[in-house]
This record gives C-alpha cells, sequence and structure tokens, in this order.
C-alpha cells in the first residue's frame, strides 16, 4: 500500500497526471482504455483487499485496481453468471474458463489466453517457439497502468469487471421454449436487441472478494432494449418485471493452477469418460499426433499401498441452500451413492455431499456445485445440465457444476398421476406418488453429478438391471393382479454396477510400481468379461439395445409391457387422475403422457430394424465388433411397431372422450396438451396422429432405409426396405377399414404411410437407391389405389382422392414437395431447447470447459 501511494502521489505531486485528465471513462473496452492515458488512483481513501491478486476499492468511484505482481505466470481464468434471466436463457452457474496470463507489452499490460489445443511436449525451445508462432493466441484486454514500481503494475479493473464477459447480448433475443423441435423468438428480443447500458451497471462488492488462491469479481449489469410491448406465453416480464432493462450478476475469477503433481490417465474408448486431447506437433512419427487423456478429479489415497484407505483429499459436492427441504434432501442422498463407486476403486469416504455452508459463495471455483435453478414458463421440462472447469494443461477437473431445473420432479409426479389415479373423495394422496418423485430426484442428481465427475451417458444399460445411472431410466412399471399399476420399483435406488467398474478404471490408484497401462486393461477385461456394455450418444437411431428412456433386457417385450399398461391405464382413466376443485378439462394434461406412455419405447423397438450391434472395441480385445440383427428378430420388431398403430391402441374409450370439455378462462391449451383441428373442442383423431405420425417417422427413417438396403445386398435373409414397405402397406391400405371412429383412425394411418413413404422420395440428403425404392412403393400403391377408387364406399374414397392427389402434387415438382404436416407430440422429454445435446463426449480443450446438457 505504501509503496502505491508514493508512486502515485509522486506523479501527481509532479505535475505529469491528474485525475481528470487522465482517466478512461468507466466501461471502456480493451483498445479505447489502451488508448487514453492512465491516471494514479488517491490511495489514501482505498480499501485493500490481499490474496491471490491483491487489489484496492475505491468505493467513492466504485473502481477496483488491481496489482499486477505475477507477469507471465498462468493463472485460470473463470467468468460464470451468479444469476441468471429464466425462461430458458442464460442462468445462474452456466460458465467457461482458460488459461490466461498478463503480458507487458510496451505501455501496455494485456491480458492473454495462450493456445493449448496445439503443443510441443519437447524441451527443445526452437520447436515450442515454432508451434506458439503458428497458431494465434487472444489478447482478451488491454490495460495501461496507473502506476508501477517495484516490478509491480496497478491497473483499473473496472472497465474490465463491468463488461459482457459472457456474451449475454446474443443470447437474450431468443428464448427457447418446453418442446423438442420449438424454437421462438422471445416477446422480449423480438424486434429489438440489447446492449450493455454501463449508466446501470456497477462493480457488485458483495461478491467481489479476495482468497489466497483466488481473486473473485463480480458486477452487476443491466441491459437494455427489447420489445416493452410483447405478450403472450413468452410476455417480456417472464425474463425481468421492465423487459426493456434486464440486470444480472457476472462473475469473474483468476485463479492459481493446481501443482503439477496431476497424474493424466489415458482415455480408452470403452471407458466411458469424456475425453481431453490436443495435438502434439512434437510427436514422433511412430506415434499418434493426437493425444488423449480422460477427464477426473484429482483423487489420492493416503496409504497409496492399501486395499482401502480415506483419500488425501475428498471429492466434496455442495447443494445449494435454496432447494426446498425435500428436495434438497434427495439430491444428497441421490448424490451420495457415488461414494458407493469410489469405495469399488479402493477410496473410503472418499466421495462426499452435503448442503452448502451458509455464507459459502457458490461461484467460488472451490466449491463443486449442484445449483437448483428457478425457471419462468415451463419448469417441469427444464433441462439439467453437468459441467466441468479443468486445468487447460492436463484435464485435471478442478470444479463441477451441476444445474438441475427447479419443479423437474412434477413431471414425474404428472405421470404419476395418470398411472395410479389417486384422487378418490375422502382418501388421502398416497405417499408413493410424493416417493417416485423424490425417487426420481436422487437419480437426476447421481446422473448429473456423474457428469462433473468425468462420465458420459452409457444408452445400453438397462438390459443389465438398470446398470448405469448414466443412462435416462425409464420408470418400471407393471400391473398387479388387481389390475392397478405398481410403480413401487420405479427408479432405481443405489449407484449401478456399471458405475462401479467405471471408477475403477479411472480413479483406481495403483501401487507404487506398477505398470497402470497393463492394470487400466485388466479392469478393463474383466468389465467386458462380467458383459458390461458402453455405448453413449452415437448410439443413435441403429443399436438396438442402447435407447434413452427405455428399461428392461427386450425392448419388444417391453413394449408388450407398456402397451398392455397404457390400455388398462386409458380404460379406467377417470376424474381420479385430477386433484378436488381443477377443472375438468385439466385431465388432458394428465392424459398426455399415460396416452403417449409407448412414445420412447416406438424409438427403441424401431432400432432393431434394420438395426446393427457393435461395441467400441479396441483392437484384439475380444469383442464381437459389428453384428446385424437376425432377419427374425426384426419381424417380430416391424410387427410390435404395427401394434402401435392399430386403431384398438390408438382409440380412447368414448367415456373418456366425453369428460374433457373446451378450455376455462385462465386455463389455456400450452405445451402440455394436444394439438387439434377442431378449434376449442378435445380432439381425439388429432391425438392419434401425433402417436401415429411418429412410429412411422422411425419406421420409414431414411437413415434405417439406407442400412435396410445395404444389409439385405450383404445378405439377401436380411429384409431389405421394399420388404419392410410391402408389408406395411399390406397391413394399412390393404387392411379392411372399420366404421366409425376407429375407421377414422384407420384413414390417420394410411395418410401417415403415405406422407413419411413421399417425404423419403422427395428427400435430397439420402441416397438415390432409398429414393428410387421409396418411388416404386409410391407407384405401386397409386396403381393399387387407382383400382380400388370406383369400387370403395365414400369415406374410403375420399381417403383414397387424397392420397392420390398428394402423388400428383409429387410428381409435380419433387424438389419442392412438401406434405402437410402432422399434428406433433406434446414434449416428452423435460428438456426445451433443441440441440443442447452438443457437447455429449465432445474433446475438450483449451477452453477448459465441458458441459453435457440433459433431456433429463
Amino acid at each position: 500500500m505504501k509503496l502505491y501511494c508514493t508512486i502515485a502521489l509522486g506523479l501527481i505531486a509532479a505535475g505529469k497526471m491528474s485525475y481528470a485528465q487522465t482517466q478512461a471513462p468507466a466501461g471502456m473496452g480493451a483498445g479505447k482504455q489502451a488508448d487514453a492515458k492512465p491516471q494514479a488512483p488517491s490511495m489514501q481513501n482505498l480499501k485493500k483487499f490481499e490474496g491471490y491478486f491483491d487489489f484496492y476499492y475505491d468505493e467513492k468511484s466504485g473502481k477496483i485496481y488491481l496489482e499486477v505482481d505475477k507477469l507471465d505466470k498462468e493463472f485460470l481464468y473463470f467468468r460464470s453468471l451468479s444469476n441468471g434471466v429464466g425462461n430458458g436463457g442464460p442462468e445462474r452457474g452456466q460458465a467457461s474458463s482458460a488459461i490466461a496470463k498478463f503480458v507487458k507489452s510496451g505501455p501496455k499490460i494485456m491480458l492473454v489466453e495462450p493456445v493449448y489445443n496445439y503443443r510441443a511436449i519437447t524441451t527443445n525451445a526452437d520447436e515450442i517457439k515454432a508451434v506458439e508462432n503458428n497458431f494465434a493466441k487472444s489478447v482478451i484486454f488491454a490495460f495501461v497502468p496507473v502506476s508501477a514500481g517495484g516490478g509491480k503494475y496497478l491497473i483499473d479493473m473496472t472497465p474490465f469487471i463491468i463488461r459482457d464477459s459472457q456474451g449475454i447480448t446474443s443470447r437474450l433475443g431468443v428464448s427457447r421454449v418446453s418442446g423438442p423441435v420449438t424454437v421462438r423468438p422471445s416477446a422480449a428480443g423480438a424486434g429489438a436487441s440489447y446492449r450493455l447500458d454501463e449508466t446501470r451497471s456497477v462493480v457488485y462488492m458483495e461478491n467481489t472478494k479476495n482468497f489466497p488462491k483466488n481473486s473473485e469479481f463480480e458486477s452487476m449489469l443491466t441491459f437494455t432494449g427489447g420489445n416493452p410491448n410483447s405478450g403472450g406465453y413468452e410476455r417480456g416480464n417472464d425474463i425481468a418485471p421492465d423487459p426493456t432493462a434486464i440486470t444480472i450478476n457476472m462473475h469473474q475469477s483468476f485463479i492459481e493452477l493446481p501443482d503439477s503433481n496431476y497424474a493424466p490417465r489415458k482415455f480408452d474408448a470403452r471407458s466411458a469418460f469424456g475425453q481431453f486431447a490436443y495435438m502434439d506437433f512434437s510427436a514422433p512419427m511412430t506415434e499418434p499426433i493426437m493425444k488423449r487423456f480422460i477427464r477426473r478429479h484429482r483423487l489420492q489415497k493416503k496409504d497409496p499401498n492399501a486395499a482401502m484407505s480415506e483419500a488425501v483429499k475428498p471429492i466434496v459436492y455442495y447443494v445449494d441452500r435454496g432447494a426446498p427441504e425435500l428436495i434438497k434432501k434427495a439430491l444428497i442422498e441421490g448424490g451420495a451413492w457415488w461414494n458407493q463407486a469410489f469405495e469399488a476403486a479402493g477410496f473410503k469416504n472418499a466421495f462426499q455431499i452435503m448442503e452448502l455452508p451458509a455464507g459459502a459463495d457458490p461461484m467460488d471455483i472451490r466449491y463443486n456445485m449442484v445449483n437448483w435453478i428457478n425457471r419462468s414458463g415451463n419448469p417441469a421440462r427444464a433441462f439439467s445440465s453437468g459441467a466441468s472447469f479443468l486445468d487447460p494443461r492436463t484435464g485435471e477437473i478442478i470444479k463441477g457444476v451441476v444445474t438441475l431445473g427447479s419443479d423437474r420432479h412434477r413431471q414425474d409426479y404428472l405421470m404419476a398421476e395418470g398411472l395410479l389415479q389417486p384422487y378418490s373423495a375422502g382418501k388421502p394422496v398416497p405417499k408413493e406418488m410424493q416417493e417416485i418423485a423424490l425417487s426420481r430426484i436422487r437419480q437426476l442428481s447421481a446422473h448429473e453429478i456423474g457428469h462433473t465427475l468425468g462420465f458420459n451417458h452409457n444408452f445400453a444399460a438397462s438390459p443389465k438391471d438398470r446398470a448405469s445411472v448414466m443412462d435416462y431410466p425409464y420408470p418400471k412399471f407393471s400391473l398387479k393382479k388387481d389390475g392397478t399399476v405398481d410403480l413401487s420399483d420405479a427408479y432405481a435406488k443405489g449407484i449401478g454396477s456399471w458405475d462401479k467398474r467405471a471408477v475403477m478404471w479411472g480413479y483406481t490408484e495403483f501401487k507404487k510400481g506398477t505398470d497402470e497401462n497393463a492394470a487400466l486393461e485388466k479392469i478393463m477385461h474383466e468389465t467386458l468379461d462380467q458383459g458390461f456394455i458402453f455405448i453413449p450418444d452415437i448410439g443413435g437411431n441403429a443399436h438396438p439395445t442402447s435407447h434413452q428412456w427405455d428399461d428392461g433386457a427386450d425392448p419388444i417385450d417391453q413394449m408388450t409391457n407398456i402397451m398392455t399398461v397404457r390400455r388398462k391405464v386409458l380404460d379406467n382413466f377417470s376424474e381420479k387422475s385430477i386433484i378436488d376443485g381443477e377443472p375438468m378439462a385439466t385431465i388432458e394434461e394428465v392424459l398426455v403422457p399415460a396416452y403417449l406412455l409407448h412414445r420412447y419405447q416406438i424409438e427403441a423397438v424401431a432400432k432393431s430394424i434394420g438395426g446393427l450391434y457393435f461395441t467400441h472395441a479396441i483392437k484384439n480385445d475380444g469383442q464381437v465388433i459389428t453384428r446385424m440383427v437376425e432377419p427374425k428378430e426384426q419381424w417380430r420388431a416391424f410387427e410390435s411397431l404395427m401394434s402401435t398403430v392399430t386403431p384398438e391402441a390408438l382409440a380412447l374409450p368414448e367415456k373418456l372422450i366425453k369428460m374433457i370439455p373446451p378450455r376455462p378462462s385462465g386455463y389455456p391449451a400450452g405445451v402440455e396438451t394436444f394439438n387439434r383441428y377442431t378449434g376449442p373442442t378435445f380432439d381425439p383423431i388429432a391425438a392419434a396422429e401425433s402417436a401415429a405420425s411418429t412410429t412411422m417417422a422411425y419406421m420409414l427413417d431414411d437413415e434405417r432405409a439406407s442400412r435396410l438396403i445395404e444389409y439385405n445386398a450383404r445378405d439377401s435373409k436380411y429384409p431389405g426396405f421394399i420388404d419392410i414397405a410391402d408389408k406395411l402397406i399390406d397391413q394399412t391400405w390393404n387392411a379392411p377399414v372399420a366404421d366409425g371412429y376407429k375407421g377414422e383412425l384407420q384413414t390417420v394411418v394410411n395418410n401417415q404411410v403415405v406422407k413419411y413413404l413421399l417425404m423419403l422420395a422427395a428427400n435430397s440428403r439420402t441416397s438415390e437407391v432409398v429414393r428410387g425404392q421409396a418411388l416404386y412403393e409410391i407407384e405401386n400403391l397409386k396403381q393399387m389405389l387407382s383400382s380400388k377408387l370406383s369400387a370403395a364406399p365414400a369415406k374410403q374414397k375420399a381417403n383414397i382422392l387424397f392420397a392420390l392427389s398428394q402423388f400428383e402434387a409429387f410428381k409435380s415438382d419433387p424438389n419442392k414437395f412438401q406434405p402437410p404436416a402432422s399434428t406433433d407430440m406434446p414434449p416428452g422429454a423435460p428438456i426445451g431447447m433443441p440441440g443442447m445435446d452438443f457437447l455429449h463426449g465432445g474433446e475438450v480443450n483449451n477452453s477448459g470447459f465441458s458441459a453435457t446438457f440433459d433431456n433429463l
């Protein structure tokens, strides 16, 4: 302090600078501030904060001055949102991190992000320099010191702190709402963009703190703009009371990097760990240039030679104090499951989870956090995420941040209301309703924490008795002897057997002198010998056992079970599904998940048609690499899918349809209700269309058609696309058409067959062979329908004429043909943000940040 007082006062006294003459305006960018003349503050009234970087606060001006005493020394630069705008926009806990350092260049102090994607791991300085000179670094800010002395520089940090460090102005103009394919401009951002208003922004001193290993800075920023005249579902006041002024807090940290004692572990595609990678240009040609390691926390035994030992420093997670008490308890209980896995790896009490202590700052890099995020709109559909902040040099996880959408449990509660019909007059609500929702929260906590421990999804875990919390679980249910639904074992109650094996591979500390590669391979072979399979998101639409939201060992058998339970539930559906005092129209919200109970199983079963079993086999590891699904199983899957589009499967009981009136005032139709063609009245035929179109979309998928053609060409015993399409047409357009309601449902299914065949033929992104075979099926269908036209009853004739008109429209201009859109299912997964699963299993480099956004 004395040093800076002497320097600053001396310069002012000498007449070489004055406050009014040299001070740059608050909030100036790097270039503007760097060109301004600096001014030394009066140090007498500044409050000093000692820590990693000492800094000073001038309460009168609201400025922060940082003492730079570590030039050219790298540290972790961390930035995050302390609070968010809700409604699916920028949210509390969203963050990024990178390596940074202060560099002096001429009169300026630069804050630089060096390159870590590309390296030369060598002692040859020239080789290292050659790599550095071939890739751009980033100067993210520049400062002109206000004073200097003794190798230290005092810089005005205020413009750096009061800025849009998270780049949210580009995100405020878009609001993503519930539904798998719905992205609408937000009312707040419609027709206008937001900008930072520096006059309404300030350094937020309550969360500006200093610690020995980290310096923390926070700003309260106001963004102005937007559309004050917005209305409807996405009103501007969904994100702020006044949509023209959105005020949020942004946090930035300078953090000491970990020591060099962390030992990176090699990446293995069979392990379930996320990858950390960089290019090493010094690698000899006998080795890969891409170096791959896993993301994981540092964990060391107190006694490395003991089979079971406490950790030198356990992995500790903290749960948001703002979560409701019951939820908080469930989050802690579910997160604690991971200790079972670390015990399997030889650690005692190495994973711990507890409530965040009072007064602790969740933004502090030292705290692994489980945040409970409240959102406007439809909170039950809010997404969740698990993010890791890494040391970009090594891939070591420094901080885990879980973001859980509030009220996520309400979606499970809604499903249970439909399955159990629990509301009988004079009887209490069954306790199992609450327990089902809480058991789902426990699983959700374990899942998202798993991402922050380094793990990717394993969507092939359910066939082995729910082997991983990193799968997307579907509730386990069955029918009791009395015809009621049994949900007593809806969700798993502990860590999975796969998770234990994964932690053993990634976190086991081997005795000194052990060949780590050999020891890891031994664990992996034991895992494979026990029948475990790891298939992450890449399982896509092809692997018959890799599914989101499924349960059981055989997806086709599970479809039979689901359709049996679904039929029983629909036949008995009544006002017992809603609480007393609710309008009868609200039965529809509970009906949606019950009617669509099979929606995810459709995808699971469809994968057996043109499906391919595969593993992430390593050379000579003994795994079966690929295997086509047997023809018998493909046809069994076909019949299973067809069972979902029969009139009997799609029909709702007449008594139930009569129970659902138009929506009353104050209860508008929304994302949780079916679309309709009938205006305000409930439309059971449109509901059936949404279900039938989903089955046809999976069955007549273009990638599936390509595989069917390929596999049939390689071995004629496997069904080809024409075989599947012929059978499909035979069971729809060639099937007898019933009278009445069920006849109309058959018409809906017939139309979906035509629609998706035409979409295949018009799809310029698929192969010409697929388009040609789709055209072949269309021409055969056209000839068959034309021959039936004259003798068909009136309603069937109308259906035929519409199909023929679609064929003609397609024929006139195939490249521009667009069939009428089918009604969409109401969204099933809680996520309302399409495209958010973009980071599953991705490589991590010098960004130092990895996140997985979940439909969970």
